[in-house]
């Protein structure tokens, strides 16, 4: 199974970014090519064919997977980045974090209209920047298809804030 594979190789590091976190690291995932494949040939069979026209990533784990995934599918990948981080024409939308705010945008020629767009990112925690990327896909004209997240930390019921877009959340690993 797919999840246990993952799971083998994720490495908790206790009290980080601050103390009483215990991060759950993806980059052992990275060191290893072939469960790197074997978890992209998972997403692929997971929307094959259903209909996503675009997959987002958002800054900058997203992309790891999400880029991938969005070729071998045939759809555009959109960036989902900080502000400040993209060239041309933007939108922006401003979210609420532990402290302050933060803005993440996309170029305005990103999303054609109505798209169904899959957003994407390594981590499901409290939906502050899943939530804020959805905005952000509406804003643009697009409709979220769903979420797809490599983990999720289902004890902290990020999920809540994103089922007024899509009743399609999904993950490869929950804890």
């Amino acid at each position: 199974m797919i999840e246990s594979k993952i799971k083998s190789v994720i490495r908790d590091v206790p009290d980080f970014p601050k103390p009483g976190i215990v991060f759950k690291d993806i980059t052992p995932i990275m060191m290893s090519p072939d469960l790197s494949n074997e978890m992209l040939d998972h997403l692929v069979g997971m929307y094959e064919g259903k209909g996503v026209e675009a997959i987002a990533g958002i800054e900058s784990r997203g992309f790891l997977f999400g880029y991938p995934l969005a070729m071998r599918l045939g759809v555009p990948f959109i960036l989902i980045r900080k502000k400040g981080k993209l060239p041309y024409e933007k939108i922006s939308c401003d979210y609420d974090l532990e402290y302050g705010t933060a803005t993440i945008e996309i170029h305005t020629d990103a999303i054609g209209h109505k798209k169904r767009v899959l957003i994407h990112d390594d981590l499901l925690a409290t939906g502050g920047s899943a939530e804020a990327a959805a905005r952000l896909i509406e804003k643009a004209g697009g409709e979220v298809y769903g979420f797809n997240f490599l983990v999720e930390l289902e004890f902290l019921n990020g999920r809540q804030k994103l089922e007024s877009y899509s009743d399609n959340i999904l993950n490869l690993v929950g804890y």
